[in-house]
């Protein structure tokens, strides 16, 4: 049956890919493209399914003629954990954008479009089952340049192609990254085969296990958006299209995050010093605190989504950083937990942040900007998307009972179970990462309270939502889909557990879900019941209960009284919107806290009337932050490198008979290399 699903799923990907080229109406192409990729995502969905439930793994090949390299597929519970989180979120993705394409219309193909779409959906999913290194580096190269394409669909907008060649060199010193470490694997198994990294003709030297670690890390950690290679995010994201940006934010960046999993837990065997978990643990938290606090300063709604997705990585990676500390000291059940724990969140990141994602681009669909400061007031015009949003930035919030709140939790867990292991020093770093978390979590709360508020109440503050409207029933059903899911996975942790348990028992030897789950499921408790333990349905029953006897008890306390509306008092003035919060207000007490990290700078310009200096003619404020990354790392280094290749430029002398002797002499060396 997998074999089937999966030929189904290649078919229909690759249909959506050729046949919208093959019409010229943009109603049909869009047709073609997204009802393809939406079959597509369903076959994923039942392929992820039965890969988890499955009692043996799929494995297809196909040699060729290239040396070292087989098309070689491989459907364990790992890749299909993977398959079904791209699924679950390219399915919604392709019903949105049935609508969404109207924002495209008469400006782009369509067809093209629709077609990229498809090629990258496939991609990513072909990433997570190969299982030969030649063939997975192929893969993720295509991933890599679709991704690239979709990013700079709109090319003729100031800042895009920037952001698109800025997202292209930093994947590609990833993969640079990513095949050294592939390298050093197929040089102590004399393969690409993934059964060959797995188990070595010859055992890896320590200082080389090593090499692949931190190689890895930078490979990977590069399409993740670790601090600090995240750089390229905020603005590769906000640059592409809303599905797409969706699917990249959602699932994309998710392929990393495998890759990192399938190399320390499968092809190393889960043996590694403790000291590579806490250089996994300290990546984590610092990813997660700077990326919330760079978020909460941003006013473009994409680009504050687009640093909360560096924060959600951070958050993966301190689930997975206390898997590999515990796996260290050989206490399994608590690798499984943290292992568990981080894989859980990277499927619930996946849903709310592809939901939020999709709920911006409703936003610029109706008023056509993507800044805070000219919203307001859009819940009453935009009802559905409204509800979405809201639902969305309570689950990144962390809130009960949503699904953040519960892998959140369960991180929060694994790191506090530190007591158990041997060092002091490391029973003292996790709960230190956990009070981070809850920094974090405190500061994410404080975005999105800004982000809807602003957005969402009060009155409006442009003319473009003064009359924005609701989105088409497409967009709708896209957002509402991953809302559900939202809710799903938050309340049904005895559903979702037991599938996560059949990825974590294969990495780490152990089956933990009939300990964390209790009263038949309806109790999450990872120690006991009695240590520590929470119920997320019996959560939403009391929230619900609490809310219903709140208007039960206004309905009883005010019978018989009559409604009566006033204008709110604002001290004798109309009230207008120029006197609202805005963000940059909202923001201003976190930015003088920490003003150390941001750094601050402000710029008042003023202009005076000629016949006095006490009246002001007209001012201009500017206000922002220096990206520390960007300004103390990356731009010395570009400088630098530009400075190198100045100095270098005289080698290019113009002259064919100099470039040949160029590479004479090139080949003399070689060849006195290789004698």
């Amino acid at each position: 049956m997998m074999t089937a699903l999966l030929t189904v799923l290649l078919a229909c990907y690759l249909l959506g890919g050729l046949l919208p080229l093959c019409t010229t109406v943009p109603h049909r192409q869009n047709l073609l493209a997204h009802g393809f990729a939406a079959a597509a995502s369903v076959m994923g969905i039942a392929l992820g399914l039965a890969g988890l439930l499955a009692t043996a793994p799929l494995s297809l090949s196909l040699s060729s003629n290239i040396p070292h390299l087989t098309c070689a597929l491989r459907l364990d519970p790992l890749a299909a954990f993977f398959v079904l989180t791209i699924s679950l979120v390219a399915l919604p993705a392709s019903i949105y954008a049935f609508g969404y394409m109207e924002e495209f219309s008469g400006r782009i193909s369509v067809g093209v479009l629709g077609s990229l779409l498809n090629g990258f959906l496939l991609s990513m999913t072909l990433v997570v089952l190969a299982d030969n290194g030649f063939f997975f580096l192929i893969l993720w190269e295509i991933m890599s340049l679709l991704s690239y394409l979709l990013v700079v669909t709109e090319h003729e907008k100031p800042g895009v192609r920037e952001a698109g060649l800025f997202y292209l060199i930093m994947t590609h010193v990833g993969t640079a990254f990513i095949m050294l470490t592939f390298l050093i694997f197929a040089r102590e198994a004399a393969s690409f085969s993934f059964e060959a990294f797995r188990h070595p003709a010859r055992a890896i030297p320590d200082g080389v296990r090593s090499m692949a670690f931190f190689a890895a890390l930078i490979g990977f950690g590069a399409k993740a958006g670790i601090v600090p290679l995240h750089v390229w995010l905020p603005y590769a994201h906000p640059a592409a299209p809303s599905h797409i940006s969706g699917v990249m934010s959602g699932v994309m960046i998710k392929t990393a995050i495998y890759g990192l999993i399938r190399v320390y837990f499968d092809f190393m065997g889960g043996e590694f010093p403790w000291w590579w978990g806490v250089t996994i643990l300290i990546a984590g938290t610092v990813s997660a605190l700077l990326g919330v606090m760079y978020a909460l300063m941003e006013h473009d709604l994409k680009g504050l989504l687009a640093f909360h997705s560096v924060e959600n990585i951070g958050i993966i990676l301190l689930g997975i950083g206390a898997g590999m500390i515990f796996h260290t000291y050989g206490l399994q059940e608590l690798a499984a937990l943290g292992l568990l724990a981080g894989l859980y969140h990277t499927i619930n990141h996946a849903t709310f942040k592809a939901l939020l994602f999709f709920g911006a681009g409703a936003l610029q669909f109706s008023t056509h900007t993507r800044n805070i400061e000219e919203y307001g007031g859009l819940l009453r015009r935009m009802p559905w998307t409204g509800a979405c949003f809201l639902i969305g930035a309570v689950s990144i919030a962390a809130l009960p009972p949503t699904n953040g709140f519960v892998s959140e939790w369960l991180v929060f867990q694994s790191l506090f179970l530190s007591v158990q292991l041997p060092p002091l020093l490391l029973k003292l770093m996790l709960p230190i990462a956990a009070a981070m978390l809850a920094l974090t979590g405190a500061l994410a709360l404080a975005c999105f309270a800004k982000a809807f508020g602003l957005s969402f109440l009060a009155q409006p503050r442009s003319p473009q939502a003064r009359r924005a409207k609701e989105v088409p029933w497409s967009m709708r059903a896209g957002m509402g889909f991953l809302a559900g899911a939202c809710v799903v996975l938050g309340l049904a942790p005895m559903l979702v557990i037991p599938l996560l348990d059949r990825v974590t028992a294969l990495l780490t030897g152990v089956s933990i879900s009939v300990q964390v789950l209790a009263l038949d499921g309806w109790v999450v408790a990872p120690v006991t019941v009695e240590f520590s333990s929470i119920s997320t349905p019996v959560l939403a029953v009391l929230l619900v209960g609490a809310g219903g006897l709140g208007v039960l008890i206004a309905r009883l306390c005010g019978k018989g009284l009559r409604a009566r509306y006033y204008k709110t008092w604002g001290c004798g003035l109309n009230l207008t919107p120029r006197m609202e919060y805005s963000a940059m207000g909202f923001a201003q007490p976190i930015k003088q806290v920490f003003e150390t990290i941001y750094q601050p700078a402000v710029k008042l310009e003023r202009e005076f009337l000629e016949q006095s200096k006490y009246f002001i003619k007209h001012q201009r404020f500017e206000s922002h932050i220096h990206p520390m990354f960007e300004t103390y790392l990356y731009e010395p280094v570009v400088r630098r490198l530009l400075a190198l290749a100045d100095r270098l430029r005289v080698i290019q002398a113009g002259s064919l008979h100099v470039y040949l002797s160029y590479i004479f002499l090139t080949l003399v060396l070689l060849l006195l290399w290789a004698g």
